[in-house]
């Protein structure tokens, strides 16, 4: 580690002992989860005092089962399986966009206690490495009363992504197991179907922006054929790292990082982690850089491709809630998206099947009922179903009604053509 120390054994660490009443404790997230700690965190009877944790993306069952008397948890949505900590009413939602989050955990505005991170081991001539995840666990460490690390050897070392010289780590613990993996997502028909749309509206030559999820890594399986793409976004994941191991995406035209991807965060395999180990052409940078939009203004046709829950006929895309159920977050939604339609070339790419609930609800609605618009209509642009893509930008209301009904599931599109003459005095129908 650092001055000469060695990680402890789990078995032998206090993590009861560190903790105080009222403590806000920040966990690595996503595949950057520091699992030995969390686990212990749930299962230590001194976890028992009243406590908030801040997670972000969560991929283990370390939080589905029962968790400690007077503990509380917050995140900037429910992603994966924080949904279920929502369901069961122990998850306030922070509806915040995850490139300011350093920021407020630097100033103070977000409180960190104690953190908890996931780290590979460092050399004689390097330091440890976040590895998985550049995100706002460093910043909240810099202002923590506690900075515990979990030294991982199955953690890659990752470039941009080196412990900084400067920061304190008080307590150094050896994992007992492997990182989060992330199996490869199944994709269907629909899937298929979305992604043949998708590669239809990417250039060669573009960047390329995704999540994780089916969705979008059928859309990077389809790209195959695609030449000189460059990859600059918040995840990395396995689909991603085969169309860069194909020569597809060879980073030669993004305008900016030449030669390089460019991720805040790593999920996938076991092989991935391989693949991204001291890799040079692969640097895992902090969110300041990889979502901020004068960053990626820059980039030579950032194509950004994003889930969502439903979208209105307006163009309001809703990417976090139904019916007051909390199913994603803000993430860097609203952020790519408007930095791709400041991106000479660029598009934002909103991506979603055309029903919900074995076919009997349509995810193009009439209006949000509610619901939060993520991704407001002055920055929507292309929306694609199953059923083709609508292309939003520059048209007026009754053009996007136009477009969305005619990619609305068949069943639905009578009755969402209904609705908006309604609402709009029937001065235009749908055909």
């Amino acid at each position: 580690m650092t001055g000469g120390s060695s990680p402890v054994d789990a078995r032998d660490f206090d993590l009861r002992g560190l903790l105080r009443a009222d403590d806000w404790i920040v966990c690595g997230q996503a595949a950057a989860e520091p699992l030995t700690l969390t686990r212990r965190l749930l299962a230590d009877d001194g976890a028992a005092l009243p406590s908030t944790v801040f997670l972000g993306t969560t991929l283990s069952a370390s939080f589905d089962g029962p968790v400690p008397p007077g503990m509380r948890f917050v995140s900037y949505g429910a992603m994966a399986r924080t949904c279920g900590l929502a369901d069961r009413g122990l998850l306030e939602v922070l509806p915040e966009r995850y490139a300011l989050l350093a920021g407020l955990f630097a100033e103070g505005t977000l409180r960190a206690d104690v953190v908890l991170l996931q780290v590979a081991p460092g050399g004689a001539h390097r330091p440890p490495s976040l590895g998985l995840a550049n995100d706002y666990t460093l910043a909240a460490a810099r202002r923590a009363r506690v900075v515990i690390a979990e030294v991982n050897p199955a953690v890659p070392w990752t470039h941009g992504a080196a412990l900084p010289a400067d920061l304190r780590v008080d307590h150094w613990v050896a994992a007992d197991g492997p990182p989060v993996e992330l199996a490869p997502a199944r994709s269907g028909p629909v899937e298929q179907a979305i992604a043949r749309h998708v590669a239809a509206a990417i250039p060669d030559g573009a960047t390329l922006q995704t999540g994780i999820g089916s969705l979008p890594d059928a859309a990077l399986a389809e790209l195959g054929g695609h030449r000189d793409l460059g990859i600059h976004s918040g995840v990395l994941g396995d689909a991603g790292a085969r169309l860069v191991r194909a020569g597809v995406a060879n980073n030669s035209r993004k305008g900016i990082d030449a030669g390089i991807s460019v991720t805040n965060t790593v999920i996938g395999s076991a092989e991935l982690y391989r693949w991204v180990d001291d890799n040079r052409a692969v640097e895992v940078r902090p969110a300041c850089y990889t979502h901020a939009v004068e960053v990626m203004a820059r980039l030579h046709r950032l194509c950004a491709i994003n889930g969502a829950l439903e979208v209105d006929l307006s163009g309001q895309v809703n990417c976090e809630a139904i019916g007051g159920r909390q199913r994603g977050g803000v993430g860097g939604l609203l952020d790519f998206a408007r930095a791709a339609r400041q991106s000479p070339g660029g598009r934002a790419i909103t991506v979603l099947p055309a029903t919900a609930d074995g076919g009997r609800r349509s995810r193009i609605v009439l209006d949000l009922a509610g619901n939060p618009a993520t991704i407001g209509r002055a920055d929507v642009d292309l929306v694609v179903t199953e059923f083709g893509a609508a292309d939003l930008r520059h048209a007026t209301l009754d053009q996007r009604a136009e477009r969305l009904i005619a990619i609305a599931a068949p069943a639905f599109r009578e009755t969402l053509d209904r609705g908006w003459r309604a609402s709009t005095g029937g001065r235009r129908s749908w055909h």
